[in-house]
């Protein structure tokens, strides 16, 4: 068990022992749950790494297929638009 306090901003540290035995390292993004008795501190596991095949043709787009160069222009204009206000 090991006592730590709280910092004026609201920061606690955890202790290098338990952020090792975790593997936690500095920049790590935890979730934080309130348990009604404690707070309980979890990992945030990034999105796991897919291939365009595992997910190309997930959202059924209906109608022609477009172009490679369809797609570019579309693309540019977005740029354009945002770019200069939409003007």
């Amino acid at each position: 068990m090991e006592i730590i306090k709280i910092l004026k901003e609201g920061q606690v540290s955890i202790p290098e022992q338990l952020r090792n035995s975790h593997g936690w390292e500095t920049g790590q993004e935890l979730i934080i749950i309130d348990t009604g008795e404690g707070i309980l501190l979890k990992p945030k596991q990034p999105f796991i790494g897919t291939t365009l095949n595992e997910v190309a043709g997930c959202l059924k787009y209906q109608g022609t297929p477009k172009s490679l160069s369809d797609m570019n222009d579309a693309i540019r204009q977005g740029v354009e638009e945002s770019w200069h206000g939409g003007s």
